[in-house]
């Protein structure tokens, strides 16, 4: 679980979405809970008060005119700034297909119309508890600590040594537990565009780094990517 320690200023959420009856209800469920609330009417609108307000969490309604929820995240995406920012999809497509899509642009969940305002808050302040990150940049997860200035690993207390990739790697995945990093993604920020490495490099580190910490920790999702599980 990822679980973030945010002061009441830094709980800043940017909700999209062209049903303003939605983001009227959703607006004031999130203000009651403590969370400081911009609304935007499409796609457009979100990019520039993203980029103007720098939301912790982006509420992406799929189908908007304009830009869509899709292409506005793969564009947020694209951008330095936005890669750590939290995304949910609002969406009245249900099937499979589409749920994998949003996963592959960067989302971290996923909601089905029509949205009740309870499961909303639960999914919102479950993705802000999911990883607890201290000032010196250690994440912590259920007894394991990832400590990336050291270089170290620790898991209910005891020392795991684990290679350059192999730590970078699991930091990588742990930074975002739940979150399905896609191949490519992994590839080119581990390893860079620039080295060519065969596609079996990702499922030989993993099974390292299974093997060294005695965990079944990262999950492989079947056409898309991996996740991080503990």
């Amino acid at each position: 679980m990822r679980n973030y320690i945010f002061m009441s200023a830094e709980k800043k959420v940017l909700i999209a979405d062209d049903e303003p009856d939605i983001l009227e209800i959703l607006s004031f469920n999130l203000k009651a809970e403590g969370y400081e609330v911009i609304s935007a009417k499409n796609g457009d609108e979100a990019i520039d008060l993203a980029k103007k307000h720098q939301p912790n969490l982006i509420i992406l309604d799929v189908m908007m005119p304009g830009k869509t929820g899709l292409e506005v995240c793969n564009i947020l995406r694209a951008q330095p700034q936005f890669a750590e920012t939290l995304i949910i999809f609002l969406t009245a497509m249900s099937d499979e297909s589409a749920e994998i899509k949003g996963l592959e642009t960067g989302a971290d969940d996923y909601i089905t119309k029509p949205v009740s305002p309870k499961v909303l808050l639960s999914k919102v302040n479950a993705l802000f508890r999911r990883v607890k990150k201290d000032e010196t940049g250690t994440i912590k997860i259920n007894g394991m600590e990832i400590d990336r200035e050291k270089f170290m690993v620790r898991y209910n207390g005891d020392d795991i040594i684990l290679a350059r990739k192999e730590f970078e790697l699991i930091s990588l995945l742990a930074s975002r537990p739940g979150k399905v990093f896609l191949r490519n993604e992994i590839l080119n920020r581990i390893w860079g565009t620039e080295v060519i490495v065969g596609d079996r490099t990702i499922d030989v580190h993993i099974r390292k780094i299974r093997q060294k910490t005695g965990l079944d920790c990262i999950t492989t999702v079947k056409g898309v990517g991996y996740k991080f599980e503990l």
